[in-house]
């Protein structure tokens, strides 16, 4: 009778554990990356071949890698810096009405930071007898098809340099990110955002494939994010952990400097200062984002982030897809979580789920859980997705002192109903429990 028990618990146990098996199975092309050993933020991570190596350029990565090559040529990380002499067609902005008193004209501009929100262009100005630049003091907005002024001295090194744009070198405050080995080096390798910036050092590879680079892919999950973090997180030059920043006039860097990837980026990298609770010029009192740039600040302080999720696993690596410009509704998302899943959603159907049609805006996963909070430059409007995932009630929105069009319920609504009635659907829909009142 013993065995015979012990048979049938057996059998409903295989069956039950089939059950959340089948319910959980799309992880499963996740499972190496996401079951990778810790090995804390304090190792280099850098196979030992490509310390002694050199940058390369992309050129180089075609012959053996044309599929990613070619993604990667497509992608906005590719033009990031361009050059409009070699090639007009990359200038979105209109010239013809560019305010008379600019500091300077198309025909001045060597390349153009940006084209999908806004567009900067970099003036030469050497430095020291070395090759630089300083940035217009105008950029233009694509979202709003208008010029505005641009001071890049208001940043957080406004303490730190004059207030002139022809006092702020590109060196400093954007090379380390758009210009391929420059970060490490101070040298401008490659302009782009382009394989090394990645994969690290590639000659050795070059002259022995089975000479190793760096794959963040096959990494402890919080260090694969680190080559995204390098710049899609603000941050504050790390000389400021023992100095003020009047010891660093002059010198201050927008960007790690002297990081590569696979190395500590902890130990090149202050990330930029929050305190839950408390509200400052980048961040809402939740951690927030206000501006672009900003993914790795929430992403670092969301569930998924917490639980060893990547940028990798929502983003291509080559194509950078999906943007904000091309997304897939609610494929990607639901390719992990699936209805009556152990994560998620718990609900039968995508209307129990959310309260709304499911082919409605309600229905889509990011709309809710990924609202517009931010914005690409003072005067644009809110098209900067957070990365916190969370979603916010109207109360959270108000108690924070948010702006209202950043609350997911509202920026649909806002014609139709209050926050306050809004908060009161949420709450007859049972929808709100101990953590959101």
């Amino acid at each position: 009778m013993k065995r015979v028990f012990i048979f049938i618990v057996s059998i409903l146990i295989l069956i039950g554990g089939y059950s959340v098996y089948t319910k959980s199975s799309k992880l499963l092309p996740f499972y190496y990356q996401l079951t990778q050993n810790r090995v804390g933020t304090e190792v280099n991570l850098q196979p030992k071949e490509q310390k002694d190596a050199t940058f390369v350029g992309s050129s180089k990565c075609i012959e053996c890698h044309k599929k990613n090559h070619k993604s990667w040529s497509h992608s906005a990380h590719s033009r990031m810096i361009q050059d409009p002499i070699k090639n007009p067609s990359v200038v979105v902005a209109d010239f013809s009405k560019l305010p008379s008193n600019a500091n300077f004209t198309l025909k001045d501009a060597v390349y153009t930071v940006g084209s999908k929100f806004k567009q900067r262009f970099m003036i030469r100005k050497d430095i020291d007898g070395k090759e630089d630049y300083v940035l217009g003091n105008y950029q233009w907005n694509v979202e709003t098809s208008k010029w505005q002024g641009f001071k890049p001295w208001k940043y957080w090194y406004k303490d730190a340099y004059p207030h002139d744009n022809e006092e702020l070198p590109t060196s400093k405050a954007c090379d380390g990110c758009h210009f391929t080995g420059y970060m490490s080096t101070q040298k401008r390798v490659e302009s782009g955002i382009a394989c090394e910036s990645c994969h690290g050092r590639a000659s050795k590879h070059i002259e022995n494939p089975k000479s190793k680079l760096y794959v963040a892919s096959i990494s402890d999950p919080k260090r694969t994010n680190e080559v995204c973090l390098q710049c899609h997180m603000r941050n504050r030059d790390i000389r400021l952990k023992d100095n003020n920043i009047s010891a660093i006039y002059g010198d201050a860097k927008d960007y790690p400097y002297g990081y590569e990837a696979g190395k500590s980026l902890s130990k090149y990298k202050m990330v930029a200062p929050f305190i839950l609770g408390q509200e400052t010029k980048e961040f809402y009192a939740n951690g927030m984002g206000k501006k672009n740039r900003m993914q790795g600040n929430e992403f670092i302080h969301s569930i998924k982030g917490m639980h060893g999720i990547t940028c990798i696993n929502c983003h291509n690596p080559h194509t950078l897809e999906p943007t904000a410009q091309k997304n897939d509704g609610n494929k990607l998302c639901m390719s992990c979580h699936s209805l009556g899943s152990p994560i998620g959603p718990h609900q039968r159907s995508l209307e129990e789920h959310t309260k709304h049609k499911v082919n409605s805006k309600g229905s889509l996963c990011v709309e809710c859980h990924m609202p517009k909070v931010g914005r690409h430059t003072s005067k644009s409007p809110l098209t900067v997705r957070t990365h916190l995932f969370g979603f916010i009630t109207p109360k959270e929105t108000l108690a924070l002192n948010m702006p209202k069009e950043t609350n997911a319920c509202y920026s649909c609504h806002k014609n139709d109903r209050t926050m306050k009635t809004l908060q009161n659907d949420l709450e007859k829909w049972g929808m709100v429990g101990w953590d959101k009142r």
